[in-house]
């Protein structure tokens, strides 16, 4: 059996706000610490049946990434969720909804150009 480790270093203030946010992974091409500016963490406790999430960004994360970090995020949501599905034709649709969502949202925050 493979294993890999994926390390998060937060670094924070007398506030507790992150400072700076590192991660690296030992099954990466590369085991370097880099740097990140948010990161979002869920996880699924199977025992309670909910999820556990972290949501962190730094001080200087700019309002624009911030606004792209989330509509990149929902997309990609997406993606894993009809990886998942198994080709149920419901998560399809449904799915095709999110993306509706997801085109209205990056049009309202200006992350992407209207479509006209």
């Amino acid at each position: 059996m493979k294993k890999a480790e994926i390390k998060l270093n937060v670094e924070l203030d007398d506030k507790n706000v992150p400072e700076t946010i590192q991660w690296s992974s030992s099954d990466g091409e590369n085991s370097d610490e880099m740097n990140a500016k948010a990161l979002f963490l869920a996880l699924w406790d199977a025992q309670y049946k909910n999820s556990l999430r972290i949501d962190l960004w730094t001080k200087d994360m700019p309002y624009d990434e911030m606004k792209r970090f989330f509509y990149e995020t929902i997309q990609t949501l997406g993606d894993s969720f009809l990886r998942a599905s198994g080709g149920d034709p419901m998560a399809e649709k449904v799915i095709g909804d999110l993306r509706d969502y997801c085109a209205h949202f990056a049009e309202k925050m200006e992350v992407i150009e209207p479509q006209s």
